[in-house]
C-alpha cells in the first residue's frame, strides 16, 4: 500500500490500484464551495477519502459524513482518516447514498460529491470498481438530485462535478427535484482546449439567479501550472 501527501505538510493518503485514483476533478470540487458557517457536511462518493480530508483541512470546524457503497474503498477512506487523526470530525459510512434517510443523518448544510458522471457503458474502465466510480450503474444524476434535495436542510447547498457536455442536463435534473444552480465554473486544461468539466454548486429552495465564474485554466501555455492551480495544491 503506497501513501503520500496531498502537498508539503498537509493530509497523508494512502492509495490502492484497485481503487479509482486521486484526481484534480476530486482536489478541484473540495476546494469549490464556501465553508462559512458550515459544520454538517457530506460526501457522496467518497473513494479513498480526498475530499473529505481537504474539507477538513479548510475548516477545523467542519464535520464530514463520508459515503462509500465499495467496502474496500470504504475501509481505505477509514484508513485515512485515522492517519490523519481526524476520527472525532470525519466518520466513514459504507452505505448505498440512496438509502440514506434523515432520521439517520440529520440534515446537511453541504453536500460535496464527485459523482459517477458518465452514463453506463461509457468511459469505460476493465476493473468492476472503477467502472462503478466512474459510471452511472449505483448512482444516476436522477438518484443523487434526489438523495441530495432529501438531506440538505433549506438553504443547504450541493457542489458537483460534472463533464462539460452534461452541464445543462445536470442543471435541469438537479432543478427539477428543487436544487436551484447558484454558480457554475469551467474547467479547462489550456486556454486552446474547450472546457472539459465543470464545477456546480447548487441551493436547495434558491432563488433563480447563476453566477458563471471566469473559466479555471489547470495550465500555461508552457505548460507549467497555472497560479490558482498552485494555489489549491499549495505548491506557492
Amino acid at each position: 500500500m503506497d501513501s503520500f501527501a496531498l502537498w508539503p505538510g498537509g493530509p497523508v493518503m494512502e492509495v490502492s490500484p484497485a481503487a479509482e485514483p486521486v484526481t484534480t476533478d476530486s482536489v478541484l470540487i473540495a476546494n469549490f464551495p464556501s465553508l462559512s458557517g458550515v459544520t454538517r457536511c457530506a460526501d457522496f462518493g467518497c473513494g479513498s477519502g480526498l475530499i473529505g480530508l481537504i474539507l477538513a483541512e479548510r475548516s477545523a470546524k467542519i464535520n464530514v459524513d463520508m459515503v462509500e457503497l465499495d467496502p474496500a474503498a470504504a475501509e481505505l477512506a477509514r484508513r485515512n482518516v485515522e492517519l490523519n487523526g481526524l476520527s472525532g470530525r470525519l466518520r466513514v459510512l459504507n452505505r448505498d447514498l440512496r438509502s440514506l434517510r434523515e432520521i439517520e443523518v440529520g440534515k446537511y448544510q453541504l453536500i460535496v460529491s464527485n459523482p459517477p458522471y458518465y452514463p453506463v457503458s461509457s468511459g469505460t474502465s476493465p476493473e468492476k470498481e472503477r467502472q462503478n466510480a466512474r459510471q452511472e450503474r449505483t448512482c444516476s444524476l436522477t438518484e443523487l438530485a434526489g438523495t441530495a434535495s432529501r438531506l440538505l436542510g433549506d438553504g443547504g447547498r450541493l457542489a458537483a462535478v460534472y463533464p462539460a457536455e452534461r452541464i445543462a442536463e445536470a442543471m435541469r435534473v438537479f432543478s427539477e427535484y428543487g436544487l436551484e444552480p447558484k454558480r457554475l465554473r469551467l474547467v479547462q486544461a489550456r486556454l486552446d482546449l474547450p472546457p472539459s468539466v465543470a464545477l456546480l454548486e447548487l441551493r436547495r429552495g434558491g432563488r433563480p439567479g447563476l453566477r458563471v465564474e471566469p473559466v479555471l485554466v489547470l495550465k500555461n501555455p508552457d505548460g507549467t501550472d497555472a497560479g490558482e492551480v498552485k494555489r489549491i495544491y499549495h505548491l506557492s
